[in-house]
């Protein structure tokens, strides 16, 4: 990685943030103050006059929208945690109606319970005080549009920078994709679903998911499963355990009764909410797997699923019924399958 710094690159680079909506060379600190109550009313212009964006209620806004062939490199947000869940990025590749990327901002970033929590990936990293980083690399060819909705009912301030390189992209160079999906409670007997009705070659690179246990006793004895390329009944990759999955073992535990959380490069258990005997009644983690050494390559098609599973008497296994909520990470060829519709605001809540 940084062994390519020392050679030189036919590439522009540009910079999209509030300050300089549209990324054009020369136009960034050009907003005017409008106001005489303004902080930089006495410094004038070229100092911090917009550095962020006020999103109406309900409105979906356009924060980006490049009409050049190349790469973002880096993506950071930061956001109050109250909208983490009902602000949804979208993101468009060359022209296409059908989003690649559609999840709450939150979830984007593997902080999908509204509450900060810490992450220290190479693909994501979450820094204090709530600052969204985002290293994934996202090729397009014509143009690209990134959006953010506002589904809450009062207008929300969003800080924004995504930062990219106007170049030539390889024909081979596949679209970065990300789906949201939750499932509250999971039905009895169910697995949950990741991913589903992926088309086309590529390759999965990571999975985030919220995890509320609404049962008693260990969560984690379900196991992934990948289905690819044909795959019906039986998949080609199964993994031995969701904590196994997440680079842990032995149910997280750090010492008898007490999980460990981590985060590192890979993987992570980075976030763990407790109960506190009065208003919140249920345990809730956050986990991320990235595969950037280990990439799940699919020909065809694939589908991505995984079990709840804990413990019942008589040494038996419980199907659970959890508040599951995960976002998938993949690059493809497009086209690209529709997502499922989004969950509804109320199918969203963190409750």
């Amino acid at each position: 990685m940084l062994s390519g710094l020392m050679h030189g690159k036919n590439s522009k680079t540009r910079s999209v943030c509030a300050e300089n909506p549209t990324g054009g060379k020369g136009q960034g600190a050009r907003a005017v103050i409008e106001s005489n109550k303004h902080p930089s009313r006495e410094l004038g212009e070229g100092w911090k006059v917009n550095p962020s964006l006020h999103i109406p209620p309900n409105e979906v806004v356009t924060i980006a929208e490049i009409k050049e062939s190349g790469i973002i490199n880096h993506v950071w947000m930061t956001c109050h945690p109250h909208t983490w869940r009902n602000f949804i990025l979208r993101v468009y590749w060359d022209d296409e109606e059908q989003p690649s990327v559609e999840t709450p901002i939150g979830d984007f970033f593997c902080n999908g319970w509204c509450e900060r929590s810490y992450v220290s990936s190479i693909p994501v990293a979450v820094n204090p005080a709530g600052g969204f980083n985002c290293y994934w690399q996202m090729p397009f060819r014509k143009s690209t549009k990134f959006t953010v909705e506002n589904r809450s009912s009062e207008s929300e301030t969003l800080f924004y920078q995504i930062d990219y390189e106007l170049t030539k992209v390889d024909v081979r160079a596949y679209y970065f994709h990300a789906q949201y999906r939750r499932v509250n409670p999971l039905p009895y007997k169910k697995e949950y679903t990741i991913a589903e009705g992926v088309k086309g070659e590529g390759h999965y690179v990571g999975t985030y998911m919220a995890w509320q246990m609404n049962s008693n006793g260990w969560w984690g004895e379900g196991e992934i499963k990948f289905y690819m390329d044909g795959d019906k009944t039986y998949p080609t990759i199964c993994g031995t355990g969701t904590e196994d999955y997440f680079g842990g073992a032995w149910n997280f535990e750090q010492i008898p009764g007490e999980y460990g959380v981590f985060s590192n490069l890979y993987s992570g258990m980075h976030q763990l909410i407790k109960p506190d005997g009065l208003y919140r009644a249920n345990t809730r983690c956050g986990l991320y797997r990235w595969h950037l050494t280990d990439p799940i390559r699919f020909e065809e098609d694939l589908k991505v699923t995984i079990q709840a599973l804990g413990w019942r008497s008589g040494g038996r296994f419980l199907p659970r019924q959890d508040d599951i909520a995960s976002v998938a990470f993949w690059y493809q060829m497009e086209p690209h399958m529709s997502f499922p519709k989004l969950p509804d605001r109320d199918g969203l809540e963190v409750i």
